[in-house]
């Protein structure tokens, strides 16, 4: 199982000095969150941690009440492409 943590803009696997992978977001306005920014470590790449991030950061925009500006090509890639997260697609 793997433990993603939050940190301020961040959510993130691995230590706060060796993050081997994050998701980052910028707040924009009362509603918005821009996800600027997604990093897998080699060593994490191909077991599916950058889609775990992917739903941590919509999960967290839903609770939130917030809307995803999606800046990082993944991020975009990954919420254009699945249905279940284009209510927290902004338009």
């Amino acid at each position: 199982m793997i433990s993603i943590k939050k940190d301020t803009n961040t959510f993130y696997i691995g230590e706060q000095g060796k993050k081997d992978a994050e998701i980052h977001y910028v707040p924009t306005g009362k509603d918005k969150i821009i996800v600027d920014h997604t990093f897998v470590s080699e060593s994490l790449r191909g077991q599916g941690v950058g889609e775990a991030l992917v739903k941590e950061i919509v999960e967290f925009a839903r609770e939130e009440g917030k809307k995803i500006i999606p800046s990082c090509s993944f991020v975009k890639n990954k919420i254009e492409h699945n249905e279940d997260y284009h209510d927290v697609l902004a338009r």
